[in-house]
């Protein structure tokens, strides 16, 4: 039996600011934008190049919903982006405005970033060693 995830959800307050982030600030494509009637769409979004998982952007629906956007990991890390150039993407990401809530560390295991999207989900930009 073969799996692979293919897409992550992430909750969101409007689709099309979205897609702009993501893609002006992250440099991520939009894989798919397709309607799906009352006002719902099912958009995907995703590394350029990657061939992998892509982040499946759901807008919040209801109460609970709307009050989980930007808490989705409870304050952890929610999101690990790898890179195979850290510091040009660091770099970029900074001035398309990308909030960083740390200045670039290196660890045993990568070096590494802790970055905001546009709700204040924590993310890793990493870049992993060997």
């Amino acid at each position: 039996m073969s799996q692979h995830l293919a897409q992550l959800t992430l909750l969101v307050d409007d689709y099309d600011a979205a897609i702009g982030w993501f893609t002006d600030r992250l440099g991520f494509r939009l894989r798919e934008d397709t309607p799906l009637g009352e006002g719902r769409r099912w958009v995907v979004v995703a590394p350029a190049g990657a061939e992998g998982a892509g982040l499946l952007l759901a807008k919040a629906a209801t109460d609970d919903q709307r009050a989980a956007i930007g808490r989705q990991a409870g304050g952890r890390v929610l999101l690990f982006l790898h890179t195979d150039d850290f510091w040009g993407d660091y770099r970029r990401m900074l001035a398309a405005g990308v909030s960083f809530r740390e200045t670039p560390r290196e660890e045993p295991y990568a070096t590494v970033a802790v970055f905001e999207d546009l709700y204040g989900n924590p993310w890793d930009l990493l870049q992993p060693k060997g």
